[in-house]
Order: C-alpha cells, then structure tokens, then sequence
C-alpha cells in the first residue's frame, strides 16, 4: 500500500522518548513499585471549582456542538486573561480555542506555513515540534541552546539563521526540557528580529505561570508585535487538568479567521461542558494555579539537592517549568542505556533527552510531577544507583 510522504514526516524521532515511560506503566500495572517521572503529567488534584462547574454543565445537558473557534464569552474570557498578562489589547477576535496546545501548535503550523518554508527552532526542543513542522510540509531549522549559557539564546546564531526562505521564528519559554526562561530582553531581540526580517513569531506559552527565576515574558506585550505573534497555550499544566484537552492561540484576526476554518473541518467546535468548566478559571485567579507554581519550585530545589550526591553527574536547577535536567555524560553511558538500567534496577523512569536534540545528548529530564515524598524517594535511588556505576567504573 502506498502512503504520502507525510506520514514519514509526522513520525519524528522525537516519539520515540515516549517509550521509557509506557514501559514503566506496564511494569506499574503489573505491581511493581515505579516511581513516575518521565513525563510532565501534573499530579494535583484539579481546582475543585472547575469540576463541579464541568460537572454541573454535563447535569445540565450541555453534551451537543458547540461553535468551531469557541464559544464568544469563553474567547472573551481568554482575551481579557491574556490583556491582564500582557498589558496590550486582546480580544475575542483574537482568540481561537483548541483541544490542548498540541493542537494549538499543529493548527498554527498549519496556517502559518508550506512546503518550501523554513522554521527556526532552539535545539533542544520539545519532542513533537519536529513533526508538527513537518506535518506542514516545513524544514526544521535548529539553533542550539548550550549548557554554558543556561540554554538561553544565542541571538546572534539566530539572527544568522534566517534565510529568505525563514517564515517562522518559535520558542518556547519556560522551556521544555531545560526549563530556562527567556529575559525581556532577549524576547525583545527575538521580535526586533521577527519586525526586521517580516517574520511570524510562534511562542508556547503553555508553562507561562510556572516561571520561577523571573516572570514570564509574552512577546505580545511589545508593540508591533500583536499583528505577527501566535501565542499557544494552554490550562493543563497551570490547573492540572491536561485531560481536559483545553488551550488556546491567540493572533491577529487575520490568522484566527484561517484558524476557525480549520478548526471547523478538524474537530467541528469542543465540547460545551469542557468550556463551560474552565470559565470559571479563566475569569478568577484560582489559588490553586498559584500554589502549582510555588509547589514545583520547591519540588525543584528538593530534586537538585537530593541528586547533588550522584557521583558523575549534575543536576541543573530549572528557571521554570515541572522539569530538572540531569547530565550523566559523565558516566560513559548514553542518556537511554542509563535510564533504562535506572528502570530496571530501581524502578525510577525517567526521560531521555535524545530526542529533543544534540544539545542534550546525554542528558535526563526528570518529571517534578510526584508528591515531595516520592520525589525525595526517587532522588536517592538516583544516588544510589549512581554511586554503583562510579564502583563498576
């Protein structure tokens, strides 16, 4: 049977990081004790205001189609969050709702370019962007984010870069997995940039209220930048509900307008009850969003003090995010020879960097996604699976 050449292209080396943690499930499911850090799955209970509305809209009978883009006062409700945030007009014109920000990347992507277009990316990146470009028929161009620097941009790489075939610039901040979060002033140079050359500018913001080391920076605040910035994101990892599947982008009417008609002949609208749920998130400031963001900044600072003791090894303490980067290069074994021996001897799974880039080989990203208790416990099986490696070398 013959397929088109993009089923190839959305079948990217990046889905192959998965497959330490759907060994760990099955090894869990059949009793065994695994602790769970591979992926970034939030482990708190999601903010009880938001079930009971869900909850109570299903009781209502809210089950049939809702409108493609979203309903008008949930977009509304997104719009006036993100002008609160950002301090720049935004509104419901401006606002497209989506099943998660996967999906919001994808439908950008989508809409923003073609066979023959170039996206630049920071290397390492989190593992579906490569095949989201592709799936749009786009080349990948990566620009690598280095340890010496904290994994923050190179701007003067980036700028070097762009070609005449660059439509797209996209980061990612906080970032997924090094967890650095970019300075104003580096956004700042990453639009002058985008005005200078006419290029879109796609930022996933879908750990934007999990920034620590400073607040998180949207490029929409600056001006100008509203009429070419696509800004996906997202409830999931803020309010612990990614099985929700709810997010948004945010752009310009130009853009949303293609977006809604995608939207349309994709998924015919979201669930009513799903959106009618997460108003209630989206017009107050829950305090269970803010307690997320303190809770992984502690969890954090545990997990890097804990593992400080791995012997050939570091661990890096994140800028924001729900991730800890573990560099065991040090080892002499390979980021999955490593965590698939952690598996096996100490029923810790943990992610492999190797398909998020040549930056990070040799890396492991550690989930901050259990309870501080299970957290320390996986530390100190690190340790000490670590410690027997230094003995057998």
């Amino acid at each position: 049977m013959h397929f088109p050449s993009r089923v190839s292209r959305i079948a990217s080396k990046g889905a192959l990081a998965w497959k330490i943690h759907h060994e760990a499930l099955r090894r869990q499911a059949a009793g065994e004790d695994v602790i769970l850090l591979a992926v970034g799955s939030p482990d708190q209970a999601p903010p009880p205001a938001i079930i009971s509305a869900t909850v109570d809209s299903l009781r209502r009978g809210r089950t049939g189609y809702a409108p493609s883009g979203g309903y008008p006062e949930v977009r509304a409700a997104i719009a006036a969050r993100f002008a609160r945030q950002t301090g720049q007009p935004c509104t419901e014109d401006n606002v497209v709702a989506v099943p998660g920000a996967q999906a919001g990347l994808f439908c950008a992507l989508q809409c923003l370019a073609e066979p023959g277009d170039e996206v630049i990316i920071g290397e390492p990146m989190y593992a579906t962007y490569e095949a989201v470009a592709g799936a749009a028929g786009a080349t990948v161009i990566t620009v690598p984010l280095r340890p010496e620097t904290g994994f923050h941009p190179d701007l003067d790489a980036l700028a070097r870069a762009i070609t005449p075939r660059t439509r797209v610039l996209w980061i990612n901040s906080p970032h997924n997995p090094t967890g650095a979060v970019m300075t104003r002033e580096e956004i700042e140079a990453v639009a002058e940039l985008c005005l200078r050359h006419d290029l879109w500018l796609l930022s996933d913001e879908v750990y934007a209220g999990l920034a620590f080391a400073r607040p998180h920076f949207s490029p929409w605040a600056l001006p100008g930048m509203d009429q070419r910035t696509i800004v996906v994101s997202s409830l999931s990892k803020s309010h612990a509900i990614p099985g929700f599947r709810f997010g948004w982008i945010i752009g310009p009417p130009a853009i949303t307008k293609h977006l809604s008609n995608l939207i349309f002949c994709m998924l015919y609208g979201g669930p009513p009850f799903i959106q009618d749920g997460v108003l209630t998130a989206l017009r107050n400031d829950l305090p269970e969003a803010g307690a997320a963001s303190e809770a992984y900044r502690h969890r954090a600072a545990l997990l890097t003090q804990t593992i400080a003791a791995a012997p050939d090894c570091n661990a890096l303490l994140p800028e924001g995010g729900m991730f800890v980067l573990f560099d065991v290069r040090r080892t002499r074994y390979s980021a999955t020879d490593f965590a698939f021996r952690l598996l096996d001897e100490e029923n810790v799974a943990v992610m492999p960097c190797d398909g998020f880039g040549a930056s990070v080989a040799g890396y492991l990203r550690i989930s901050l996604t259990s309870p501080e208790s299970r957290l320390e416990e996986a530390g100190h099986r690190i340790v000490r699976f670590t410690r027997k490696l230094a003995q057998q070398n």
